[in-house]
């Protein structure tokens, strides 16, 4: 992040002056190309599209496809690496230090936020909280490397962790409700009203649970995708700031008052980084209790 502003300032000097807001939608756009540090710019591999009747679908790998790979692998090494650790623990020999996190974070995340809100049968589904969690977490983390990028910050990338949750959640449903069961939490007529009132109760209510089944998918893909990407354009915009301020030799103030700023709102990056995959974690949890107990 702090590599391409510094690039923008260098480039600032030259023929053509790429503006502040480029620069930021440089950053926090998908790419064909990704940053590493010493290498510099590597330009990742194209493709020939493939073509499925009037679809075109490019497969190539992008930035953020790179990222999220990337995320997936720590992901797998992290949680191999503390499970062995884990299970050959003794009474004398307990995992320390970050085995010991870990452990940690996986027994909360078990017991008060998948077991807690899903309830009787939850533990069927704490392994895919616990997967959503860590790797929306570690996807964001990335995004905060001086040369990374945040996959998360890609609506393509949350909405399809939307759409595997929305699957999830009424899957579940149906198995645990059966198809009557699951059809009256689409088609809703309450018990113990008259016909008419009934009736009428089914038209209004019908679409409205259908859109509340939409919206859940909805909220949980645009909340992390705007969450990570605020966060990003205001850091990019304050530390754009000391660029171009270009403070004359008596007084730091336009420098150093836009970089504490910047420092300030990364700190809160990282506490967001972390809130935001436990918050999808938590609502998925929440969503998947509340159709698998109706009352």
């Amino acid at each position: 992040m702090i590599g391409r502003v510094l690039a923008w300032a260098a480039l600032a000097a030259g023929e053509k002056e790429p503006t502040l807001g480029e620069t930021i939608m440089h950053h926090v756009s998908d790419a064909h190309e990704i940053e590493l540090p010493v290498v510099g710019v590597v330009h990742l591999p194209r493709w020939q599209p493939v073509h499925l009747g009037g679809l075109t679908i490019d497969l190539s790998p992008t930035k953020h496809v790179v990222m999220m790979l990337l995320a997936a692998a720590l992901l797998c090494l992290v949680m191999i690496w503390t499970a062995q650790r884990t299970h050959s623990r003794t009474r004398e020999n307990a995992p320390k230090g970050f085995a010991n996190m870990m452990e940690a974070f996986v027994i909360f995340l078990r017991d008060e936020v998948a077991m807690a809100n899903i309830g009787h049968g939850g533990e069927k589904y704490v392994p895919y909280v616990l997967t959503l969690f860590f790797f929306i977490l570690f996807a964001n983390l990335l995004g905060l490397l001086p040369w990374g990028a945040t996959a998360t910050g890609n609506l393509s990338v949350t909405a399809t962790l939307a759409l595997l949750s929305l699957l999830v959640i009424e899957v579940s449903g149906f198995r645990t409700l059966g198809p009557m069961g699951y059809l009256k939490t689409i088609f809703y007529a309450p018990e113990g009203m008259g016909p008419v009132a009934r009736s009428l109760m089914f038209v209004i209510m019908t679409p409205v649970e259908l859109v509340g089944k939409l919206a859940k998918p909805f909220a949980l893909a645009i909340r992390l995708f705007a969450n990570m990407n605020a966060g990003h354009f205001v850091i990019l915009a304050l530390i754009g700031l000391t660029v171009l301020a270009r403070p004359i030799w008596y007084t730091a103030v336009p420098v150093l008052a836009p970089l504490v700023m910047a420092v300030a709102i990364m700190l809160l990056e990282l506490f967001v980084a972390f809130l935001q995959a436990y918050i999808f974690a938590m609502l998925t949890s929440v969503f998947i209790g509340m159709i698998r107990h109706a009352h």
